[in-house]
């Protein structure tokens, strides 16, 4: 028997839901539609409620309609090991989006991402001013310039 997932994120699109996880899962390792069902009537009707996995991780993208619209208030992290890393999901994601401040974009959906180097926790606790500082200054993060300005700081 599975083990079941006991939260599933469940994100609002207005007519877009297939396209939407097309692009996450082309982007993603480890990540898949499960099943797409067609809504039969109401708001959303003839859109889709697509299952999919994301690098794992179980989610649900519903077609309900134009009624609500996604905000900066809920976004996904992902953390990244490398700048090679960061590039291909900073430019896969916010191509036809719009890019934000500090690792923060909107995909072309509408939904919030934060594209980080998974050692900015550890950059910022070595020197939160010098770092924070380097950070502001960036849309797309680049690693390097954190390090600098983290290792600047300890001599």
């Amino acid at each position: 028997m599975s083990e079941i997932q006991k939260i599933t994120p469940y994100l609002w699109y207005d007519n877009t839901a297939r396209e939407a996880v097309g692009l996450y899962v082309s982007l993603f390792p480890n990540s898949r539609i499960l099943d797409v069902q067609t809504i039969p009537s109401g708001p959303g009707a003839e859109g889709a409620i697509v299952e999919f996995e994301l690098d794992g991780q179980r989610m649900t993208a519903f077609d309900g309609g134009p009624m609500f619209r996604f905000t900066e208030a809920l976004s996904f992290m992902v953390s990244c090991e490398t700048q090679g890393e960061i590039d291909h999901y900073w430019y896969g994601l916010s191509a036809g989006g719009e890019e934000q401040q500090c690792g923060w974009l909107k995909d072309p959906y509408g939904l919030s991402w934060q594209i980080v180097p998974a050692e900015l926790s550890e950059l910022m606790e070595a020197a939160p001013g010098p770092v924070m500082d380097e950070l502001l200054k960036m849309g797309k993060i680049e690693i390097e310039p954190l390090r600098r300005a983290a290792n600047d700081s300890a001599r």
